[in-house]
């Protein structure tokens, strides 16, 4: 089963195929096909005319919310890459990894309290809660399970989303250590438990009507 992936926001109605004009509202659905999770982008029209009516019983769909078309700026130039919690989520998210779900999923969360990512929904699969967050700004989608970490776990997967996000998935450098170097590896750690929390504070503006909050 495919846990998390990351699906984009489309520019058009996927079933009529007309773009999206600037601010218009679009309806997205989220169904559970073998591969993993589809992400489905309609306009209004179509919504009301197939989705809408019995709504309640999903239509085959898992997930639902609404949101307001924004025409995406024109890219900027690349700047010079640095790994934040962002970026490392995508990167894990791709891998499709299963050892990094755990990271991936308090990565999210961390990017759920800098308002990065919204939860637009969740919905409960194979006895797992599942997660549908949104990145406002781009529109795209991540699909992460919960892992169900308790209190013991839950500072082991810190301390390696920390290590991640300091020397990334390539991980620390080998180095053979020398007798007596046990303040230089305590510095170590806390060097990497800072860059943990050196998440980008940068706020995206919230465009998106959430349909299907999740619950706290």
């Amino acid at each position: 089963m495919n846990d998390w992936n990351i699906q984009s926001r489309s520019q058009s109605c996927q079933q009529t195929n007309r773009p999206f004009e600037d601010d218009e509202p679009y309806h997205t659905l989220l169904f559970r096909t073998k591969e993993g999770y589809e992400r489905l982008d309609v306009c209004e029209e179509v919504w009301r005319e197939q989705y809408d009516q019995g709504a309640a019983d999903r239509k085959g769909f898992v997930s639902h919310w609404r949101g307001i078309f924004k025409v995406p700026p024109p890219k900027e130039p690349d700047p010079i890459e640095r790994e934040n919690a962002e970026t490392l989520l995508r990167k894990l998210v791709e891998l499709n990894d299963p050892k990094y779900a755990d990271a991936s999923y308090i990565l999210a969360v961390m990017l759920e309290r800098k308002r990065i990512l919204k939860v637009q929904s969740d919905f409960v699969e194979e006895d797992r809660r599942v997660f549908v967050y949104e990145h406002p700004k781009t529109g795209d989608v991540f699909t992460i399970a919960d892992p169900e970490l308790n209190l013991d776990d839950m500072e082991k997967v810190q301390q390696e989303v920390a290590l991640l996000m300091e020397y990334g998935l390539e991980g620390p450098p080998q180095e053979e250590d020398a007798p007596g170097n046990e303040d230089g590896d305590a510095d170590s750690r806390e060097n990497a438990t800072a860059s943990a929390e050196s998440v980008d504070s940068e706020e995206p503006e919230d465009e998106t009507e959430t349909a299907n909050p999740a619950g706290a």
